[in-house]
């Protein structure tokens, strides 16, 4: 599919700015004051500045109001829901550490919780879709997940913590690559499925159905050179998992941290754009584009 760098943005900061006040939410680190300020400031500047972001890939942004209304069906609206709810739940929990010193336990658990779920309503927008194989697993709301708790640790300065998470991370990483190389052909759709002529015999495209773009093709249909996929995958997870637990072994000041944040953002960057580049829209078996 196309990779939109607004849905990139949205769902790497996004997913960090949420990861990190869930650490906050049970209590890590223990801050007060104007360090919890901080603390809060920059998890609210990742959170809501991604979702922030995802309002660009909408062709009428002022219509985003309207997502909160479909929340029986929709897991958008349920993301929209649960992220209004964690951050109000947040902002009480923080203003009470920020203003008065004060940890209402209970408060920021729920506040942690559901900033976890928020995550998880953003992962499910893409594992719901059957007609992109790749991502209808459960592996997808998996990799959210680790990540987000890998990141939020990262950034709260929950080292031993982070190193095993972020080695969780990029080991799921792995499993989501592996399963999705192969999800398209394991998903039996194909140009014969398609039409309804596989009983005649095989099937091909003697022409594409037109001779100039369309919506479908500038948005769900993305081909990237398996070359540089793999390239990508690398340099991914060198950036995301290996420099920052590298780091962390390292002696810790504020300059160590610094890099294994910057470092561990642009691998997560990388891989959402692989995330959206590699993932396989059943409609590109209609204009020739994909071979299952």
């Amino acid at each position: 599919m196309h990779p939109a760098p607004s849905v990139i943005l949205f769902t790497t900061f996004s997913g960090l700015g949420f990861g990190l006040l869930f650490w906050l939410g049970i209590g890590y680190p223990p801050v007060t004051g104007m360090t919890a300020f901080v603390m809060f400031a920059i998890a609210y500047l990742f959170a809501v500045g991604g979702l922030l972001a995802s309002t660009f890939h909408l062709g009428h942004p002022e219509r985003a109001i309207k997502a909160f209304t479909q929340w029986r069906s929709s897991w958008l609206s349920r993301e929209a829901w649960a992220s209004v709810v964690s951050l109000i739940l947040m902002a009480a929990y923080g203003a009470g550490l920020v203003f008065l010193g004060q940890r209402w336990t209970i408060l920021g658990l729920l506040g942690g919780v559901m900033s976890l779920v928020t995550v998880f309503t953003t992962s499910m927008i893409y594992t719901q879709l059957k007609t992109v194989p790749r991502w209808h697993t459960a592996l997808t709301p998996v990799r959210f997940l680790a990540f987000s708790l890998a990141g939020g640790a990262l950034l709260a300065g929950q080292i031993r913590p982070a190193i095993l998470l972020l080695l969780i991370a990029g080991l799921v990483q792995i499993m989501h690559w592996m399963r999705g190389d192969g999800a398209l052909a394991a998903s039996g759709t194909s140009l014969a499925t398609a039409t309804g002529l596989g009983r005649i015999g095989p099937v091909r495209a003697f022409e594409p159905p037109h001779t100039g773009t369309n919506y479908l093709l500038d948005e769900f249909v993305h081909v990237v050179g398996r070359r540089h996929s793999l390239q990508l995958r690398v340099i991914s997870l060198i950036l995301m998992v290996a420099i920052p637990v590298a780091l962390l072994m390292m002696p810790f000041n504020h300059v160590i941290a610094f890099l294994a944040v910057a470092s561990h953002i642009l691998g997560v960057l990388v891989a959402r754009w692989l995330f959206f580049a590699e993932a396989e829209h059943v409609v590109g078996l209609y204009y020739g584009k994909r071979h299952a």
